[in-house]
């Protein structure tokens, strides 16, 4: 009886532990919802944001970085995510121009300081651009207390690098990388974004130079394998990049990635694959 005692003691005992390791997991998703304003015929913006709505709540993400996002698509998600704080500025002088949105978790998170800088020469001038770059481009970003991880502090941010400009994509990221650095100092990063150039190319390596940042879909997935990329223009089948990346810090290990597929008939929620991780910390 003593025995048997102590064995439900200890499987309890493992039990609680592994409840409390999945309780500390981020579930963080990075998703380019298309500008809600294009003109997309059966897969305009009315058409599928219930569908965009469904796919991001399927997945329940703590964090979710959103790319190409109006005001007007922010106000519809906001309604129906009443869990949900956000956080977007236009990247341009329109008030309704294109943000680089953040969705947290309310009852997760604590956030202790936001902001926008540009990926220009001159990051702190709003609107500004530089380089080849086709338009302004911005990154967001948070930095957070995670109330259900021992209050640790994390710095998240995402963005949306140019789809022209091969010298502007190659200096964002050596501006991104720079100034997540000196803003996260010794805390955590997490980074979202749609990157417009996929693995391997002068910007990823950009950012992954000096060994900080990590691509979490390629530390979970070591070999590749076809049908990675994620952007696939409504058809559903996968371009040959992979351009929507998560990348994090070593205070966080990958315990699942993934490229969402969701579809409904063959109708997706966007010209872009949503991508996934589920992050544990490390302690």
């Amino acid at each position: 009886m003593a025995n048997a005692v102590a064995m439900l003691t200890l499987m309890a005992t493992v039990l609680g532990h592994l409840m409390t390791a999945q309780g500390d997991d981020l579930k963080i998703m990075s998703f380019n919802i298309r500008y809600g304003t294009a003109n997309d015929g059966k897969d305009a913006w009315p058409k599928r944001h219930d569908l965009v709505l469904k796919t991001i709540t399927n997945y329940q993400p703590d964090l979710l970085g959103t790319q190409e996002t109006l005001p007007f698509q922010a106000d519809f998600l906001k309604q129906q995510m009443a869990d949900f704080e956000y956080f977007g500025w236009s990247r341009d002088e329109s008030a309704n121009g294109e943000q680089c949105g953040i969705f947290i978790r309310k009852e997760r998170f604590e956030v202790l300081d936001s902001g926008q800088f540009w990926l220009s020469d001159t990051p702190d001038v709003k609107y500004s651009k530089s380089w080849d770059s086709s338009l302004p481009r911005v990154a967001t970003w948070l930095r957070l207390k995670d109330k259900q991880s021992d209050n640790r502090e994390l710095l998240f941010a995402n963005t949306h690098f140019d789809h022209r400009g091969v010298e502007a994509r190659r200096n964002s990221a050596a501006l991104l990388r720079q100034r997540l650095a000196e803003m996260a100092s010794d805390r955590p990063i997490i980074v979202t974004g749609d990157f417009n150039c996929g693995e391997g190319s002068e910007p990823w390596t950009e950012l992954l130079s000096g060994g900080r940042l990590h691509d979490s879909f390629r530390e979970f997935h070591q070999k590749k394998s076809d049908n990675e990329g994620t952007f696939h223009g409504f058809t559903g089948k996968p371009g040959q990049k992979r351009i929507d990346w998560i990348l994090t810090t070593k205070e966080f290990a990958p315990n699942e990635s993934s490229i969402d597929s969701t579809n409904d008939n063959g109708r997706f929620p966007s010209d872009h694959f949503p991508v996934t991780t589920k992050l544990s910390w490390q302690k």
